[in-house]
């Protein structure tokens, strides 16, 4: 998600699971005047009732995987506004089994959309910001990046990797004004964890 007055790049996220979480945090960012964009990959449905709620949030298509497409994000959000105030990096994808069930490719996948996306949207976002001396970054981990998960090894691998790139980034741009936080929560009743409930 990318905000403008503030400007908000918002919540990526490849399976849009958690639709509620996503409505609240989007919902507070445009009655406090940010322009949101949010960016989905397969839930397009889902987006558009978000947007259809504000006349301040709009919705752009990219898979957060691949930087070219992040890159035409950051882009088109710059070019539209001017600069990015915060980003939200929220996308996540997971498999459920052991390490010998999970296949190369889908290790691979996992960790471009949930580490590498979070890796791309922040080296891109930080150039404005560090320009501007201003902004701030919230990436969505998990609890499972601090205490792992037994027949989740990518996905908690992932969220590890998380919590590494937002401590060492909150001590790089401190300097430059760059608050970069994380927020890790439990099991969350979602459309991904619904083997769980």
């Amino acid at each position: 998600m990318w905000l403008h007055k503030k400007v908000v790049k918002c919540f990526d996220y490849q399976c849009f699971s958690a639709f509620y979480f996503l409505l609240f945090g989007v919902k507070k960012l445009a009655e406090n005047n940010y322009f949101v964009v949010l960016n989905y990959n397969k839930s397009y449905e889902d987006a558009r009732k978000i947007q259809d709620l504000y006349d301040n949030v709009e919705i752009y298509k990219a898979d957060v995987s691949l930087f070219d497409e992040v890159k035409s994000l950051v882009n088109y959000t710059l070019d539209k506004y001017g600069k990015i105030d915060l980003l939200v990096n929220n996308a996540g994808i997971d498999f459920w089994g052991t390490i010998n069930d999970i296949s190369v490719e889908q290790f691979d996948k996992i960790i471009k959309t949930n580490l590498y996306s979070y890796f791309y949207s922040c080296k891109l976002a930080c150039e404005n910001m560090i320009k501007n001396k201003s902004g701030s970054i919230i990436n969505i981990s998990s609890i499972y990046g601090s205490t792992g998960a037994s027949c989740e090894v990518a996905y908690s691998i992932s969220k590890a990797g998380i919590d590494g790139l937002t401590k060492s980034l909150a001590a790089e741009l401190a300097p430059s004004n760059i608050r970069v936080n994380a927020i890790s929560p439990g099991v969350i009743e979602t459309s991904m964890n619904s083997f769980t409930f």
